[in-house]
């Protein structure tokens, strides 16, 4: 490595707390955030930061949450704390996996799911400048139970001190260490050796290699965060909070790009939400994961998206439901009370009202009468329904899959197709009308009869 390279970098995420305080029998930090479990933004941010090899040190109570890293990130990921005997003890579990890792070891935490690569990137412009230990602080409203940053001058700092075991003189600092710090890999796992449970939860904090570093006359520089973005989960009220703080930014990001929102409050977007400048959202709309909308789209009230793409100009509501593989057309309209599930919707068709789409396609400038239905389930096995370009779909029509309606073909009212359409027919598929003249007339009187009588 030249002077002008900088260190490789790792990162060993913190995951092995049992989250008691959840209540859920899910482990706390597969509880999602913006559709998105907590350690997977965590893996993400890492990622991002170009750091490999990825470490998540889990407790043994919690094999769901190994499982789930071995599934993103191989079984050489996850690193087993027997004990939960600190955020010391648990980052020197991952030692024996880090052997021969010569660079820069990031410690994070995998239920701070806010914590986002461009909230880290100070740690490693720090150690650029010559910090031999770089931590992530933050200034807090309520310092409470958050361990306190003893500074020095210019950003210098001294030493971590616990709450639990401050004087009262380092109570009234109100710079807070988030648990986030950067350092070489030897001498993390040097200092960390030096570690001891002196103190009120007989635990090995990671936060004391603050001080014996100032002691060996290291040099210890503290960066700063936005206190939502370092905020941490321990409760479903702190995870609500924390979603609340995810949707105010993403709002806040997606309408300083251009995204028109009219009660952005009531607005609801996931992780991976990708909205073109130029689109317009209406109030009451959920987008989950997976979803482009392209610019000049509006998406009206109380839609719910997940999985879709929505083209240019296309309007999509109110109540509308866009289900995974849904792709709306330039143009196009998904009206009140349709549900769309993995079917492409051709440029400008439309399918107005009350209208289930499931498996299929429905082709450019084609019509999709109020109550049709695409019956692509018979209780087994998944079928497709296409309908060509230009096509016009009566109310009411059930469409049996497989079948295909040709290019500018019509389906009568109320019909049930059952057979593929050519191009420009007319298909029926209802009974014939039958008229019995008085019937109705015939029936009230003998009702009436039988009601006196009784």
């Amino acid at each position: 490595m030249t002077d002008s390279q900088p260190p490789a970098r790792a990162a060993v995420i913190l995951a092995a707390g049992k989250g008691e305080r959840m209540g859920s029998p899910i482990p706390k930090v597969l509880h999602r955030v913006a559709g998105r479990a907590m350690i997977d933004l965590a893996v993400d941010a890492a990622q991002v930061l170009g750091c490999a090899p990825i470490l998540v040190v889990v407790g043994a109570h919690a094999p769901a949450v190994g499982a789930h890293v071995a599934a993103r990130l191989g079984e050489a990921a996850v690193v087993i704390q027997d004990l939960p005997l600190g955020t010391g003890h648990a980052v020197l579990a991952a030692k024996p996996a880090l052997q021969g890792f010569a660079g820069d070891v990031l410690v994070t935490y995998g239920d701070c799911p806010l914590v986002s690569a461009q909230a880290v990137r100070p740690l490693f412009d720090l150690r650029a400048k010559g910090a031999q230990l770089a931590v992530l602080g933050f200034e807090a409203a309520d310092p409470g139970a958050y361990g306190r940053l003893v500074l020095g001058g210019e950003g210098v700092l001294l030493r971590i001190v616990e709450a639990r075991d401050a004087n009262a003189e380092d109570l009234a600092i109100r710079a807070c260490s988030s648990g986030v710090l950067l350092a070489p890999a030897a001498l993390l796992f040097e200092l960390l050796a030096r570690v001891r449970p002196n103190n009120a939860k007989s635990e090995y904090y990671l936060t004391d290699v603050v001080g014996l570093a100032t002691e060996d006359a290291c040099s210890v520089m503290a960066a700063f965060a936005v206190e939502d973005e370092v905020a941490g989960v321990n409760s479903q009220g702190e995870l609500a909070a924390v979603e609340a703080a995810f949707q105010r930014r993403a709002r806040a990001a997606h309408q300083a790009a251009g995204v028109s929102m009219t009660a952005p409050e009531t607005v609801f977007l996931a992780w991976d939400t990708r909205l073109a400048p130029g689109v317009t959202v209406e109030p009451f709309v959920v987008f989950a994961s997976g979803v482009s909308v392209e610019a000049g789209a509006v998406i009206r009230p109380f839609s719910h998206l997940e999985g879709a793409r929505v083209g240019q100009g296309a309007l999509i509501g109110p109540y509308a439901r866009l289900r995974p593989g849904a792709d709306i057309g330039e143009e196009a309209h998904i009206g009140n009370f349709v549900e769309v599930k993995k079917v492409q919707v051709g440029a400008g068709a439309k399918a107005n009202h009350l209208a289930y789409l499931g498996d299929g396609s429905v082709g450019a400038g084609a019509n999709i009468g109020a109550g049709t239905i695409f019956c692509n389930y018979d209780g087994f096995d998944k079928f497709e329904t296409h309908v060509g370009e230009g096509a016009f779909i009566g109310s009411n029509s059930a469409l049996v899959a497989p079948v295909s309606i040709g290019p500018g073909a019509y389906t009568g009212s109320g019909s049930v197709i059952t057979r593929d359409v050519g191009p420009d027919a007319l298909a029926l598929g209802r009974g014939a009308q039958v008229e019995k003249t008085g019937w109705a007339a015939a029936f009230r009187a003998r009702k009436l009869a039988a009601k006196a009588k009784a």
